[in-house]
This record gives C-alpha cells, structure tokens and sequence, in this order.
C-alpha cells in the first residue's frame, strides 16, 4: 500500500509538469470560487467517504470544513473459509469488534502551483483536524457444536481465544447481530496531504489527493483478540474528489443539478 501511494505522488506530480505545457485558456477568470466536493476514500486501515466545503479566503487560500466516515482495520485481519466444510462464508478468525469511524474538522489548503494552461493541473497542499468518534460493534460467529457423529448445531457466539478454533466456526453472523452493543469513544484526528485539480470545466472540480492521517483515542480499541490492538491509528491515504466550484455572486449557476443540464444552443 505504501509503494502504491509512493508511485501515485510520483506520478501525479510528474502528469501535472507535462499538462502545464499547454496551450494558455485566454478566457480565465479571476474567479472567487468556492468549493463543495464527495470524496472517496482509501485508507491503508480501510475505506471512507467525504464531503468538503472550501471557502476560498484569497487567491491562493481556502478554509476548509469537512466530514469524514469510514472504518479502522487491524492490520492482523485475513479473511478464511472453515477448512473442513464447504459452503461456507468467509470470515476473519480472533476479530472482536467492527470499527467505523465519524469525523468533523477545520482545515486550510494552499495553492503551491495554479492551473493557468488548459488540460493543466492545479496543486495545492492542505491540512484538517478536528474531533472524531470510533464506533465498534462486537462480532458474531455462527460456531457449530456436534450432536452426534455427522451431525451439528449451530449457534451464534462472540469469539472466545481460549475455546474457539477456525475449524469451529461456520461463518461470522449477520451483520444486525450486535447492534444493540455498539459503543462510542470520542478522539481526535489530524490529516494533511496535497491535492492535484484537473478538471478541464471551470464549475466542476475533479481532483486526486494523497497523503497521511491520524486517528487517536484515549484507549486501545479492541479490534482482535491479540494484545496489539491499538489507541493511535496512523495511515496513508489517497482519494478521488468530485463536485463543484460555486459563485457566490451567482449561486443559481453553480447548483449540483444544473452540471447535467445540456446548454441551449442561442
């Protein structure tokens, strides 16, 4: 994941030198714009989705507000199929909790490099913390108990290290099982990277971003049955952004639904 993350900035930067030399957009604007932007997310410890206001401050400058949800993995999870059955689902042996993850913060970015050329690539850099909520759900497995020789019942348990085997286990329980026993640890995060813009529409933002983020409680989650559960999480990431560049001066132009309407011909 590392290396992957490594190549992508390398590339990125490398795309961003070779568009800026194209021909000028004699018809740019100095614009004001602000920005409302989805994000997806991938994390080294897992999957997320965004959404992000930037308020632009100055030509260069923007105050971001976002929110963030996504969940945190250990890194021990490996998903396996019972060896001794067929038909099963697959599930990750020892796993106690499934944790997502709610965030909000402030933030700033910066304009290293404006797109000036056409097809060229803005890059900007930018950081944002704030407060953030892990919220972990305890695991259930269907394990099977033996009746007679060919024969076995099925009951739905939380893993127990001292008795459980990966031959025990069926398949992990549905999803609903355990929702009542979902419990809340407040933390705080921080994240900065930089974020390459190519969008070829001056209303419409398309943009990759990379960088390093960290999510940190006052306890240890309790993710596996193992003592390397973990209070800090630090990953990598990368994501892919998409929305719209607003007007303050002419809103109605800059609305979501008018990005798919087909302008008439005068």
């Amino acid at each position: 994941m590392k290396k992957l993350l490594i190549i992508a900035v390398i590339f990125l930067y490398g795309t961003s030198m070779l568009f800026a030399q194209g021909e000028i957009d004699e018809q740019q604007t100095l614009v004001l714009r602000n920005e409302r932007s989805f994000g997806i997310l991938l994390n080294s410890d897992g999957i997320g989705i965004s959404y992000r206001e930037a308020k632009r401050k100055s030509y260069v400058n923007k105050r971001l507000l976002e929110f963030d949800a996504g969940n945190l993995k250990h890194p021990k999870e490996y998903k396996i199929t019972n060896p001794y059955t067929t038909g099963t689902g697959t599930f990750v042996f020892g796993k106690l909790n499934s944790v997502m993850f709610i965030r909000g913060g402030i933030g700033h970015q910066h304009e290293i490099f404006k797109k000036a050329d056409l097809g060229g690539v803005a890059i900007r850099y930018f950081f944002s913390g704030g407060p953030v909520i892990a919220l972990y759900k305890p695991i259930y497995y269907r394990v099977l108990y033996p009746v007679s020789i060919d024969e076995y019942i099925i009951k739905e348990e939380k893993f127990q290290v001292s008795i459980h085997q990966p031959s025990d286990i069926y398949s992990k329980a549905s999803f609903t099982k355990g929702l009542s026993e979902i419990k809340a640890l407040p933390g705080l995060y921080v994240k900065g990277g930089f974020n390459f813009e190519y969008s070829k529409q001056d209303k419409v933002t398309h943009a990759i971003e990379c960088g390093a983020q960290v999510n940190a409680f006052p306890k240890k989650i309790p993710i596996m049955a193992s003592p390397d559960n973990k209070a800090i999480f630090f990953s990598l990431f990368v994501s892919y952004r998409f929305g719209i560049n607003t007007d303050p001066l002419h809103p109605e132009e800059t609305k979501f639904s008018n990005l798919f309407k087909r302008k008439k011909n005068r």
